[in-house]
């Protein structure tokens, strides 16, 4: 242990794959705050960045907080958590929580129990169990699934482009909309000016295209929005088959706050999938579901 932690401060962070944020709380007060590059801390060699991570919480905390609750990409299984947790109790006098960041949207929306659902570059839903199992479904990437992510909705709207001009329709808003992301005229480079790329975030961006085809009453557009919201649904009803708690379910991302249609396309193919859910879009940052978390360590009996 470094110091003796003060014992009203609790500390909450979200850590993304391209930022860090950090949430300092003293009771219902927030008293601090600041977002950095996650690149300035983070090597992914774990002895190294479970150092810099706690100077980190220690620098915006002031001291060391009695309580931190961190939400972690990468941390993609429970062991994962759990090994995070032991390496920063090295350097850190407090409580530690560690999860997926993606189980912040939950506490966030000022639930303690559900199903958190991201769609933004890439998407996932996590959630535990009655015995604190965690719970995953998707998160495999662009190339493999990643289902109702930006990437994946311009991996799909490709392939509904490329299907249309093969059957000689080329008349689709979808097909130029997506050209003209990609600054082309020629609808057969689709392909090869996306497999220059092959970056999730570069693919990611083009994903307006979609939603500007479905404004313009795109058939194909519309198509992949609604599977790729029904695939995230989907990825719902397998966590509450394996015994998550999916009364609440809390969905946010860049994608489903930015687009409405997928978020009511969502909502509806959860309306089918799971009717008792109550489907949340949530708008406030995820990093104040890590001080919720850290808020809940201060008082429980641990």
């Amino acid at each position: 242990m470094t110091m003796m932690e003060d014992d009203g401060l609790a500390v909450g962070v979200d850590i993304g794959g391209t930022k860090t944020r950090l949430l300092v709380g003293r009771g219902t007060a927030i008293v601090a705050e600041e977002e950095v590059h996650s690149i300035e801390w983070r090597s992914w060699n774990r002895e190294t960045d479970m150092v810099a991570l706690a100077a980190l919480i220690r620098k915006v905390a002031g001291s060391d907080p009695a309580a931190v609750a961190i939400g972690a990409h990468g941390c993609d299984a429970g062991w994962h958590c759990l090994q995070w947790e032991g390496d920063l109790q090295q350097h850190l006098a407090g409580k530690i929580k560690v999860v997926n960041d993606a189980e912040l949207l939950v506490p966030a929306a000022g639930f303690s129990k559900g199903v958190g659902v991201v769609s933004g570059t890439g998407s996932v839903a996590v959630a535990r169990t009655d015995q604190g199992e965690m719970l995953v479904a998707g998160g495999w990437g662009w190339i493999l699934g990643d289902e109702g992510s930006a990437a994946a909705l311009v991996r799909e709207a490709a392939r509904a482009v490329r299907g249309s001009i093969d059957l000689g329709e080329s008349g689709d808003p979808l097909v130029g909309s997506l050209m003209s992301r990609l600054e082309t005229s020629d609808p057969t480079k689709i392909g090869r000016l996306l497999n220059e790329t092959r970056s999730a975030a570069i693919w990611g961006s083009y994903a307006g295209a979609v939603f500007d085809a479905a404004a313009r009453h795109s058939p194909l557009a519309v198509k992949v929005i609604n599977e790729g919201a029904t695939a995230l649904a989907r990825l719902v009803g397998i966590l509450a088959g394996r015994g998550a708690d999916a009364r609440h379910v809390v969905i946010g991302g860049g994608v489903a706050v930015d687009q409405p249609s997928l978020f009511e396309a969502f909502r509806a193919a959860m309306g089918q999938i799971s009717p008792a859910s109550e489907v949340t879009l949530l708008k406030a940052a995820p990093v104040t579901g890590a001080l919720a978390l850290a808020r809940t360590l201060l008082v429980a009996n641990i």
